[in-house]
């Protein structure tokens, strides 16, 4: 297994990371269990959860799987979302919810420490800095070691750096945002930020929620009990933003390329992430270990440079518009 910082901090983290969004949702405690063992005998160090996750269950599971092994590994957490009723658990991103979501979430993980603490999405309301101020503190009382935020635009990323800078707070090390070589949207401002701030970025649904792994082709009616299966009678909004004729077309270029090449789509999708500096981790979900034994192997492969020029042509970055003329030096 491969190690890599996190952003600018000194924490390394497995360059092939754990999802928990399946404990409590897909699978059960002894699978958990299974999954989680698996998970660290291959030398994966990150787990990714979350409070909402099953309603705290993926927490609950989590913290029981690993036992004695906590040690062994990092966990990543978040809060943000509403987890009920009163002014404390309707979600957001103040004070009074970050401060009862820690708690909340050490009781259910069995810890008394969160390696990464994240904050899961802006509410809009809170000021940024009120957010950075409160998870500055659970870093200076000891609950928490690192604190990233997830889906930030790239001007919040820039504004909460100013504020950390400025204010003599620690600051966020890490970026959770979708990203995967079919969706590179960050690419046009929140990643160049977090390369400017060492910020490193966590992509989330890296293999397209199953799309690159090529568990769905287009046409094809996909398998019960798959999100695709399950969205196609309850969330075609959420079907779209996935499974639109134009990712299924990328996908079968892609895979053309990939047989041309002689590697395999799981590869591709872990190899282009990994193959930026900027990535420390990739983050994808399991719930069985042949799964997690498939992603530790295709993390080891890197596109080539003549390869990635190809991918660019079928999967392209964001227009970013005509470059800026240089400014003068004075």
């Amino acid at each position: 297994m491969e190690f890599r910082p996190l952003g600018k901090s000194g924490l390394r983290v497995s360059a092939v990371g754990l999802g928990c969004n399946n404990f409590g949702m897909r699978i059960d405690a002894a699978q958990t269990q299974i999954v989680v063992n698996a998970a660290i005998d291959l030398g994966i160090t990150l787990f990714d959860t979350a409070d909402i996750y099953g309603n705290g269950q993926s927490e609950e599971f989590l913290g029981k799987a690993l036992g004695t092994r906590r040690k062994d590994i990092l966990i990543a957490t978040k809060f943000g979302n509403p987890m009920g009723k009163g002014p404390a658990l309707e979600g957001g991103a103040s004070r009074l919810a970050c401060m009862f979501a820690v708690e909340a979430s050490l009781k259910r993980l069995g810890t008394d420490y969160i390696d990464l603490y994240q904050i899961h999405k802006p509410d809009g309301v809170t000021p940024t800095e009120e957010t950075l101020r409160a998870m500055d503190d659970l870093i200076r009382q000891g609950k928490v070691r690192y604190i990233g935020h997830s889906n930030f635009e790239g001007w919040r990323t820039v504004e909460a750096a100013w504020l950390a800078r400025t204010h003599s707070l620690n600051s966020f090390v890490s970026a959770q945002n979708r990203y995967s070589v079919l969706s590179r949207e960050i690419e046009a401002e929140l990643v160049p930020a977090c390369e400017e701030y060492g910020v490193g970025i966590l992509p989330f649904f890296p293999l397209e929620n199953g799309l690159l792994t090529g568990k769905y082709k287009k046409g094809e009616k996909p398998a019960e009990g798959t999100r695709y299966a399950a969205w196609s009678g309850r969330a075609p909004q959420v079907l779209s933003r996935f499974f639109g004729d134009d990712k299924f077309e990328k996908v079968e270029k892609l895979r053309a390329l990939s047989e041309t090449y002689g590697h395999s789509m799981l590869e591709l999708g872990f190899g282009w992430l990994l193959n930026k500096p900027y990535i420390p981790s990739v983050i994808a979900g399991a719930t069985k270990p042949e799964q997690l034994e498939q992603n530790v192997k295709a993390s080891v492969w890197r596109p080539s440079h003549e390869e990635l020029l190809k991918i660019n042509e079928i999967s392209p970055p964001p227009d970013l518009g005509p470059a800026a003329p240089p400014r003068p030096v004075r």
